[in-house]
């Protein structure tokens, strides 16, 4: 094990040791473990055919729609590809319940549609040597072992829909970021509607991958607020995957969630559940061993394919509310204070001017864009008339192009950027925060690595106290955005400074 793992492995301990108690709320919550769910805010429908939509098209639907070429302008990513830096020889693990017997088609599809670079499939012995590879692993049990693909799913169609439209967001955006990465997508065959079954299983497909050397990064677009938990054990038992990753230079990234600082408990919110009275936060993002990934309203020109140019003349009125500003916080990134983990050694030192985190762990780490109003568009095949189940307003929903939304969608992005990284690295980087806290500390490098998002509230719900958007970090985009031609070198370096 190398100097830079045993720090790893070292934080891995401490992260343990500052384990708080959930509140009293919580404590009661007879069940052990809590209902997992993918953290896609809103999706529409743009068109059925395989052309990507115009912006006319999304504005249509009260939206602007990114393609990867204008957020790649929006975060300063292509001094990186003119660099070589593309995520090449890495691998991000997407891990997803259920998966999408027509995940290869589409991003084939998407591949196309935005002239990026084809990936190959695990068995296509026509591609050539050194291409990126999309492959699928099905895993299921505990100790969790190779599977093959489920047929036949306990729940319901629109269920596997949902989970279809998080597939594909997940693997077509940490693609258009990383566009020589391999990505794996990792399945299981349990999702939210089966309860105490489907957060176990998951961690144990996250440590089989972790176990068998399968990725660099972990990208977890799902998550349950801490307090629906039934003790602080019920977490504690299912951290073994982040602790292993933290130990063997595996980076696990985690969404926020999209309710901003309201969670529900259970069940989900209008479906015989609540909200907790009270801000809480989202697990795994909340938990020290993973960066928690805030969300923004992109406020970019789409059409701008070379630089990052505010534009507040389209929708939505949060841009058109702040001319000039490029990004502005999400109502509904999930953020604020832990009630189960006290704060982390790397959170002590902060940007000036940042909200102030008391004794436990502040949440989210970083941020990217998430709001669908300023989403991506992805691509996804969903079953014909009479099996979707998904509505699409008062219509079902189809074939065809979508514009996505929620920390499902800034998530798999980050990792994207973190292959990157870990490809100028020439390995793994591991747990990320403390580097990134590293830089966030020195004003110098902050202002040069990061775009610092100030403006924005994420009161998602009225009846729950929300938090501002501040200068340095804040609970809302964390320590901001990626100006990533300069974090991403930066972050190397800052991962090897103790």
């Amino acid at each position: 094990m190398n100097h830079h793992h045993r720090r790893l492995l070292s934080c891995a301990t401490s992260a343990s040791l500052v384990f708080a108690g959930l509140s009293a709320a919580a404590s009661a919550n007879p069940a052990g473990v809590a209902v997992f769910h993918p953290t896609v805010a809103d999706f529409v429908q743009v068109t059925t055919s395989e052309t990507p939509p115009t912006q006319a098209q999304c504005a249509s639907t009260g939206r602007r729609c990114f393609s990867p070429q204008a957020i790649r302008a929006a975060y300063n990513l292509q001094p990186l590809y003119d660099a070589g830096w593309n995520g090449r020889g890495q691998t991000i693990a997407i891990v997803d319940s259920f998966g999408s017997d027509t995940m290869a088609h589409d991003l084939h599809v998407f591949d196309t549609a935005f002239g990026l670079q084809p990936m190959c499939g695990e068995e296509d012995v026509t591609c050539a040597p050194g291409m990126p590879t999309f492959s699928e692993l099905n895993v299921q049990g505990s100790p969790a072992t190779k599977a093959p693909p489920a047929q036949n799913h306990s729940p319901g169609q629109e269920d596997r829909s949902a989970w279809a439209l998080e597939v594909a967001l997940d693997v077509e955006t940490a693609h258009a970021i990383a566009p020589m990465a391999n990505i794996l997508l990792v399945t299981t065959p349990t999702a939210e509607t089966l309860g105490v079954q489907g957060f176990p299983t998951m961690m144990n497909a996250e440590k089989y991958v972790v176990d068998h050397h399968l990725a660099n990064v972990i990208s977890q677009s799902f998550a349950s607020a801490e307090d629906a938990f039934g003790s602080t054990a019920s977490i504690e038992q299912l951290r073994d995957a982040f602790k292993a990753a933290a130990a063997n230079g595996v980076t696990v990234l985690g969404s926020s969630g999209d309710g901003g600082s309201a969670n529900g408990g259970k069940k989900p919110v209008g479906k015989g559940g609540s909200t907790f009275p009270y801000p809480t936060v989202e697990w795994p993002a909340s938990d020290p061993l993973v960066t928690g990934v805030g969300g923004t309203y992109l406020c970019t020109d789409p059409n701008n394919t070379t630089t990052r140019v505010a534009d507040s003349n389209d929708p939505p009125t949060r841009c058109q509310a702040n001319p000039g500003v490029a990004e502005v916080g999400w109502v509904a990134s999930g953020g604020g204070f832990s009630h189960v983990f006290g704060k982390p050694q790397y959170q002590n030192q902060l940007p000036a001017g940042s909200t102030p985190i008391g004794s436990m762990r502040g949440v989210p780490d970083i941020a990217l864009q998430a709001s669908s109003t300023t989403g991506a568009l992805v691509y996804v095949s969903l079953p014909p008339d009479g099996q979707r189940g998904l509505m699409c307003g008062a219509t079902p929903c189809s074939t065809g192009w979508y514009d996505i939304g929620g920390t499902s969608l800034s998530c798999p992005q980050w990792a994207g950027l973190v292959a990157i990284a870990d490809q100028i690295n020439g390995g793994g980087l591991g747990l990320i925060n403390p580097a990134l806290y590293r830089i966030g500390a020195d004003p110098a490098r902050y202002a040069a690595a990061f775009y610092d998002v100030t403006t924005g509230n994420n009161q998602a719900d009225p009846t729950i106290p929300g938090y501002p958007a501040t200068t340095g970090w804040d609970p809302v985009t964390g320590l901001g955005t990626p100006n990533a031609a300069v974090l991403l070198p930066d972050l190397v370096l800052a991962a090897h400074q103790s």
